[in-house]
């Protein structure tokens, strides 16, 4: 806590405690234990009285809680706690009664009336003691272990994201491989396009950016990809987005889709050999559904690699109770279906 939070912290204790006072000792015809504002006691009464369940509200909030009860000595903590509280109480009490003597009050409580009320008026004020240290330490120890969460997500992500981009590589130029030496004049555009992508992928995805702007990288890589591919296979897509100002953290869904191209089914009746990439954004809610061929002999573990198990934690990470994943291997199909809710 820094020294304005500090000092507007105990600014506002202390106009608390006045306020306790000021509405007790001067508001009205109030009658507590026989002191009374007609015959002049009460204000000095509750004046002491407010010191001592001032003294046990931070008795508890400075030594016995943080001292203490928070080193699970909680014998000791119950022990201390109620003998200071009977020895206040009984001291309140002694001066209860050189009060009715200085102020002639024909009082009819007894000791020992006296002293219970006076007890239980401090166990309350103890008690919120108590209560005001553990919600104010439970409520530093959530911020701090946010804090410590964020920081172990950052560090989490930069390292994913460190795996990623190699993979994204090495996927990349093993397209423009495939064109080399068939259509030169493709592999360079095709290579031109895909520095624009790792651009992108380096130096403009490091924070959340907007979706259109995402989705469009997606789109240029299919088309790379559906380039390479060609003949070879029969691909659908379609791309549909409501709203382009929503935002998304950026490289979540090409793994999917490089994964597509990368385990597609390779028969020699290219019209087996399908790929599905439909994406969706409507109120705030973004799918993915891609579908693809493949074949068992070859893909025995299509499920997996470094860009998949990157992305699902990535997508623990920044979204761990908003989204959904559903990955299902059939026959000859393989199916990613994914649900965000940005």
């Amino acid at each position: 806590m820094n020294k304005t939070k500090r000092v507007i912290s105990v600014a506002g204790q202390v106009l608390i405690w006045l306020l306790n006072y000021g509405f007790i000792a001067f508001a009205g015809d109030i009658n507590w234990t026989d002191f009374t504002n007609a015959s002049g006691s009460l204000p000095y009464a509750y004046a002491y009285g407010l010191f001592f369940n001032a003294f046990l509200f931070y008795i508890q909030v400075f030594w016995l809680v943080p001292k203490i009860y928070t080193y699970n000595k909680k014998v000791k903590f119950y022990v201390l706690s109620f003998s200071i509280i009977i020895v206040i109480s009984l001291i309140e009490t002694y001066f209860d009664y050189i009060l009715y003597g200085i102020y002639k009050i024909d009082t009819r409580e007894s000791f020992s009336g006296l002293f219970t009320t006076n007890a239980i008026v401090h166990i309350l004020y103890s008690s919120a003691g108590f209560y005001y240290i553990f919600k104010l330490k439970h409520k530093k120890s959530e911020k701090n272990r946010q804090s410590l969460l964020q920081e172990t997500y950052k560090t989490e992500l930069r390292y994913l994201k460190a795996q990623m981009n190699p993979h994204f590589l090495f996927n990349g130029l093993n397209s423009v491989y495939h064109l080399i030496g068939k259509n030169d004049v493709l592999a360079k555009e095709t290579l031109l396009q895909f520095s624009g992508l790792l651009r992108y992928q380096l130096y403009e995805s490091n924070t959340n950016i907007l979706l259109e702007k995402e989705l469009d990288y997606v789109l240029k890589y299919i088309k790379i990809e559906e380039t390479r591919k060609g003949s070879d296979i029969r691909l659908n897509y379609t791309i549909k987005l409501e709203n382009p100002a929503r935002q998304i953290a950026p490289l979540l869904l090409i793994p999917f889709i490089e994964n597509a191209f990368k385990h597609c089914s390779n028969h020699i009746d290219s019209s087996t050999n399908m790929i599905q990439i439909k994406i969706q954004e409507k109120g705030g809610k973004l799918t993915l559904n891609v579908t693809n061929s493949y074949e068992n002999s070859i893909n025995k573990n299509v499920v997996g690699g470094i860009g998949l198990t990157n992305v699902q934690k990535r997508l623990s990470l920044l979204y761990p109770n908003s989204h959904q994943l559903k990955i299902n291997k059939e026959m000859t199909n393989y199916i990613v279906d994914l649900s965000i809710h940005l």
